[in-house]
């Protein structure tokens, strides 16, 4: 899933260059090439399909070696996931009814990769044989407030002698406040919400079709050659046109009797904000600087500078717990608080600043 905007890092991450195709880490590959390079040691990439949005086409091709154009869908609007998961579910479906999929985002990190591909390999082989929606847990390090959560039955686990124990799902929670992801983290009982997704077709388009019937007879050609022809696009323009905005989460697997959970511990982590970004990376100077750019920096510390363009020089002087960002047409000055961003963000589109989103 590649269709995101990722506004809370902002403004390096923009409506026309979201997180995922930016070299956030600097290691000369995007969140998404990552993603592939990642995915690519499960399925072969002929194998992985890309949902994203029509306006990302360029970006997304150039990005997307060795994928075949027919595994490129373009979302004409944004829809949430769950409009994005039914058009992968079906037309995939229509090429392959038996086949088993994993669903991840495209913008987070995953620092031990070995282990990401032994956990994943083994759900997707379990998932193959049961009629189940499995979605992995990450162990938390921390009562995060930035993550969902998911709460399992600890009394209800998979078969003895399965690779990975996975659990039955109890509830999903959205981001709690800080009293409640503390409750959560200190019971033992909860695990963040990862958003990957494991499951075998039949079972997520069943289950679909059954807490979200409107929307899945917007995506089920009912027997027409739809799907891998020239009628496609047409088909889903008016799919989109018609369909809710819904999460996956929300329509399905909040509601659903098979939802199921394997923890895992793989170094995962969402670089939704800028905290988070700054929690997860740990090459700062001595003052706990992060310094992305051309940058004179002294008596700061705990701080973000960033800069694109190396040829202009930052000078920061005096600062704690600060970000100075310096991105194409704007230079954000403010704490170093994930609200400070929201808030910003709230009063542009209020004074209908758009060219700067």
């Amino acid at each position: 899933m590649a269709g995101g905007v990722g506004s809370r890092l902002w403004p390096l991450s923009r409506n026309d260059m979201p997180k995922q195709f930016i070299d956030l880490l600097g290691t000369g590959r995007s969140l998404l090439q990552m993603t592939i390079d990642r995915v690519a040691h499960i399925v072969p990439r002929e194998n992985i399909l890309i949902v994203t949005s029509e306006k990302y086409q360029k970006v997304v091709r150039a990005q997307a070696a060795g994928i075949p154009d027919d595994n490129i869908l373009f979302e004409p609007f944004k829809r949430n996931t769950a409009p994005c998961i039914a058009y992968a579910t079906y037309k995939l479906f229509s090429r392959d009814p038996e086949a088993v999929v994993a669903v991840a985002p495209s913008d987070h990190i995953i620092t031990d990769e070995v282990n990401f591909v032994e956990t994943v390999s083994a759900v997707m082989d379990y998932a193959a044989t049961h009629d189940r929606l499995f979605t992995i847990g990450i162990k938390p390090t921390s009562p995060n407030t930035n993550f969902g959560y998911i709460q399992f039955n600890k009394d209800v686990r998979t078969e003895p002698g399965t690779p990975k124990d996975g659990f039955q799902v109890k509830t999903f929670t959205e981001k709690p406040n800080l009293e409640l992801a503390t409750v959560f983290y200190e019971s033992g009982e909860f695990l963040w919400n990862s958003g990957i997704f494991i499951w075998n077709l039949k079972t997520i388009k069943e289950e679909m079709e059954r807490y979200l019937p409107e929307m899945t007879e917007l995506f089920n050609p009912k027997g027409r050659n739809v799907y891998y022809t020239a009628a496609e696009k047409d088909f889903i323009q008016n799919s989109y046109n018609n369909s809710p905005s819904i999460s996956i989460d929300y329509g399905v697997m909040e509601k659903t009797r098979k939802a199921w959970v394997f923890p895992a511990d793989f170094g995962w982590s969402d670089l939704g904000t800028w905290e988070s970004l700054y929690s997860y990376i740990s090459d700062k100077d001595e003052g706990g600087n992060i310094v992305h750019a051309n940058a004179r920096v002294s008596a700061t510390g705990g701080s973000i500078i960033v800069g694109r363009d190396k040829s202009k020089l930052i000078i920061v002087k005096g600062l704690q717990d600060y970000m100075v960002v310096d991105s194409d047409n704007v230079l954000m000055v403010c704490p170093r608080a994930d609200d400070a961003v929201k808030e910003i963000l709230v009063d542009l589109t209020a004074a209908d600043k758009g060219e700067y989103l």
